[in-house]
């Protein structure tokens, strides 16, 4: 079962985004190749998704962005998460992490 990452729950790629990007800073094909080997393959984004939201999040200043050259020395924009970033990470990370459970105690008592 492969599930692309906009039919998840609104908000749910910025989260998967900054905790990607929490660990080190990442080019855009990286962090979609490693959410995808994260997940064991069940989460995929793609381009019309992953680099709007990479903007969203630069623009709400929870990113920060440099150009370098790419493991085959091609240009790419790295992404980096800012101290705005974690702190909205760990906020969001808080809420996910109720509603799943609150999902999760209805899928079981239901």
């Amino acid at each position: 079962m492969a599930v692309t990452v906009p039919d998840l729950l609104p908000g749910t790629l910025d989260l998967l985004i900054l905790r990607i990007v929490a660990g080190d800073s990442m080019h855009g094909y990286g962090i979609a190749q490693r959410l995808k080997l994260l997940s064991a393959d069940v989460l995929q984004v793609g381009e019309s998704s992953l680099y709007p939201a990479l903007q969203r999040l630069l623009l709400n200043g929870y990113l920060d962005a440099e150009w370098a050259p790419s493991e085959n020395n091609r240009k790419a924009r790295y992404y980096t998460i800012t101290k705005a970033g974690r702190k909205y990470l760990a906020a969001e990370r808080k809420e996910f992490d109720q509603l799943v459970a609150a999902i999760q105690r209805v899928l079981q008592t239901a």
